[in-house]
């Protein structure tokens, strides 16, 4: 039996010239937006203290898909991703849909962070309307992308930065708030722990879950970047083992302080990270926070278009999606790919400016479940290619530990979130739709495959 390295770059012509600091960044940050920042208030609201098990029950699942996409991404980084690994999995119109389903995903994702980002700024700098600040937004990061991905890598690596610091700084005053070091502020201690820890019960904690759920969405942009990084499979290695204490100490962290600080009733939790400050009363906290929260926004923004670009332009090159996506500029950027990526983008600002704070609540809601299903096919996939390269003998440049029975737990906790939320009215119908949403996907993939290959073997 031979040993073969499957480390070997895709067949592409996207630039190299992203830096391992910056995909690590990127792993830092890219799950550090709103749905920490604001979501992270609803969770509390809707579980109190017992969201901290929300987190943890979603924190263990993603760590256990980064885990499994790393080895992936270590082994063929590609543009791709998960849709390439599904393809090599389970075929060809399995990896169609798991990409087709997470660019109309992002797309959405994309037009609700400019208008998010642009209705907060808006709120402390009301000059300029929302709509307008949108679409400043959307010209700008459309731009960082085009430039090339060493100009968008080492902007993301700021704005993570400056996430990761203002995190930092919150659990600080976080810490001395609860020790009660603050000189003239009483410390609320642990009561909201020991008075009401599950206010709302198990009821409360499976609504919880799926509001944490979304806040975890992004961190698989990682192993998209990877296809673009010097020394891929050291950097996705070095980006992975980072997961860990970030969700524990950023997430978990975080959602202590402000569990403990603010009880489920209070409404500082629309702003739960404003909230927090000002109990601990630091002057000018609402405004800083906010712009905070801006940043995490356009942070998330970027990443998201970095990532839809990619995941269509892998598309292109595989034959599921028009070949003129995979034109470049003279960057090494999929350009027309970009372009598609921004459109429904550029819309939205215009559906703002017709129906004022009306299109961010109906963006919300088209984005259900997805992830979940992106995540579950990336465990599958790999619970495959892993049996496949053992019975082979092919050499893996990072190994999932614990394998298979890691990989089978995380099966196992991404069924028991599916039957909690069949539980529930509001998020049973998110992943009812979400189910038809990928049924129709798969069967215009089936068909484009069909049509493609008896055009194929009929040359007249």
């Amino acid at each position: 039996m031979t040993m073969k390295s499957t480390a070997e770059r895709p067949a592409t012509h996207l630039g190299h010239s992203m830096k391992p600091r910056q995909l690590t960044m990127m792993g830092l940050g890219s799950a550090i937006g709103a749905g920490l920042f604001l979501g992270s208030g609803a969770g509390v609201k809707a579980a109190g203290p017992a969201v901290l098990i929300s987190y943890l029950v979603a924190g263990t699942l993603i760590i256990l898909v980064m885990w499994a996409l790393g080895e992936m991404a270590a082994a063929n980084p590609n543009s791709g991703a998960f849709s390439v690994y599904a393809e090599k999995a389970m075929g060809r119109t399995a990896g169609a849909t798991v990409g087709w389903l997470w660019w109309l995903q992002l797309v959405v994702v994309i037009a609700a962070e400019a208008l998010g980002a642009a209705g907060l700024l808006f709120t402390v700098w009301p000059v300029i309307p929302v709509w307008a600040l949108a679409l400043v937004f959307m010209v700008l990061f459309t731009a960082i992308n085009l430039a090339g991905v060493s100009n968008f890598g080492e902007f993301e690596f700021w704005f993570a930065i400056l996430k990761v610091v203002a995190i930092l700084l919150f659990l600080a005053v976080g810490a001395a708030l609860l020790l009660g070091l603050l000189p003239e502020v009483p410390s609320p201690g642990l009561s909201n722990f020991t008075s009401d820890f599950a206010p709302a019960g198990l009821g409360g904690i499976a609504t919880a879950l799926f509001v944490v759920i979304f806040a975890f969405g992004g961190t698989e942009i990682v192993s998209v970047a990877a296809a673009e990084t010097e020394n891929p499979s050291h950097s996705v290695t070095k980006a992975i083992r980072t997961v860990v204490w970030r969700i524990l100490v950023f997430y978990i962290g975080s959602v202590f302080v402000i569990a403990a600080v603010l009880p489920s009733t209070s409404a500082a939790l629309a702003s739960p990270f404003a909230g927090v400050l000002d109990a601990a009363r630091i002057p000018g906290a609402g405004a800083a926070i906010t712009l905070v929260a801006v940043i995490a926004l356009l942070s998330a923004l970027n990443a998201n278009l970095y990532g839809a670009s990619r995941m269509i332009y892998s598309l292109a090159e595989r034959g599921e999606a028009p070949g003129i996506l995979t034109r470049l500029n003279r960057s090494k950027v999929p350009m027309v790919a970009v372009g598609i990526s921004v459109a429904f983008g550029f819309l939205a600002t215009v559906l703002e400016l017709l129906f004022p704070e009306k299109i961010l609540p109906a963006l919300f809601q088209l984005v259900g479940s997805t992830c979940l299903m992106v995540w579950g096919s990336a465990l599958v996939s790999q619970l495959i290619l892993r049996r496949r390269a053992d019975r082979d003998g092919t050499v893996l440049p990072l190994r999932m530990k614990g394998f298979p029975g890691l990989t089978i737990f995380g099966l196992v906790l991404l069924a028991l979130i599916f039957a909690v939320g069949f539980s529930s009215a509001d998020s049973s119908r998110q992943l009812v739709s979400t189910i038809l949403l990928i049924a129709a996907i798969a069967a215009a993939c089936w068909i484009g495959a069909r049509v493609s290959a008896r055009a194929g073997n009929n040359p007249n």
